[in-house]
């Protein structure tokens, strides 16, 4: 006989997953709401929000005050629910033909929500992101709109990214990249910005930084290997096969940390650097046991035991750069 209450907790789990537009849901929401925010893939928004935090580390002016903790939060509305939510939903919908194949529970390819739906729903978070972005420029009393322009070049970026004809997520180096500096650079900008002077030693050291990011979006290859296969499209597990993919996925994330930890000591912050590289030690045992194992598998407990040493890195790294007053 079956157990009702591991059934019931199965179905919870599931639901959760849905919910955060996680692998491994179920179908079955008939709530527009729930549906809507499904599609803006809620457990996406954690690496935007805390690129935002490394930011405003690195700006070296944020202090706790209440006016400092609005502007952050604000800051972590604009990077999540508002411009990562619109990636995500704008993605999905050109992505429905490939959902069909891998994920077929998704709200579109299931019919949960209309198409009609999906593009006002895109339309709302855009122009509510460059709302925002905006009046963060005016209450951080920017004489040019440096966050708005962030929002908008990320905006842009994330159509691109998805949309035909340039799609390019269609090229596993450019696509993973994009991918991998707007969850790292673009949110650090934003948070710099507001809590500093955004320079373009920040914008050239966060921009190698997202080689690293680049390394955790092929991560997120793995789980569309068939689709990707049927409908041509070039990512890396396609193009190198399964197991030249995951190496060069380790390689990036390792080799382009301890980069940053290279230029963290050659500004003579060596406590910083060398935190940094003892929280690399932890990923690479990470990668051997799980990844480079069955990436197929694997990738989310990987992502999911590794992960956090990468974002903790990055707080390291935001902190040394606010220290040394870059």
């Amino acid at each position: 006989m079956s157990d009702p209450t591991a059934e019931q907790t199965t179905e919870r789990s599931a639901k959760t997953r849905q919910l955060l537009g996680m692998k491994g849901a179920s179908p079955g929401e008939t709530s527009i709401w729930k549906i809507r925010l499904q599609l803006m893939k809620p457990i996406t928004w954690i690496p935007l929000i805390w690129g935002v935090v490394c930011g405003a580390a690195s700006g070296g002016e944020f202090s706790w005050t209440i006016d400092n903790i609005f502007k952050i939060a604000t800051c972590m509305l604009l990077a999540g629910p508002l411009l990562a939510g619109y990636t995500q939903t704008i993605n999905d919908f050109y992505d429905r033909e490939i959902d069909a194949i891998n994920e077929p529970y998704r709200p579109i390819p299931s019919g949960a929500i209309s198409i009609p739906q999906v593009i006002t729903q895109v339309v709302v978070l855009l122009l509510a992101g460059i709302g925002i972005a905006y009046g963060l420029d005016v209450w951080a009393n920017h004489q040019f709109p440096t966050i708005t322009c962030i929002a908008l070049g990320g905006s842009l970026l994330a159509y691109i990214y998805s949309a035909p004809p340039l799609k390019l997520k269609q090229n596993g180096w450019l696509g993973n990249y994009a991918l991998g500096a707007s969850y790292i650079a673009l949110p650090w900008w934003t948070g710099h910005a507001m809590f500093g002077n955004l320079n373009w030693t920040i914008v050239i050291l966060t921009l190698f930084y997202s080689l690293a990011g680049l390394g955790i979006a092929i991560v997120n290859d793995f789980k569309s290997v068939e689709g990707d296969r049927q409908l041509g499209l070039k990512s890396l597990p396609v193009m190198f096969g399964v197991t030249t993919a995951a190496w060069i996925c380790v390689v990036m994330i390792d080799v382009f940390q301890a980069g940053v930890a290279g230029y963290l000591i050659s500004i003579h912050q060596n406590l910083y650097a060398t935190i940094l590289l003892l929280l690399i030690i932890p990923q690479i045992t990470f990668q051997d046991m799980y990844f480079l194992q069955d990436p197929l598998k694997n990738d989310v407990k990987y992502q999911a035991s590794a992960q956090p040493f990468l974002v903790l890195g990055m707080l390291v790294a935001g902190l040394a750069l606010g220290h040394a007053g870059v």
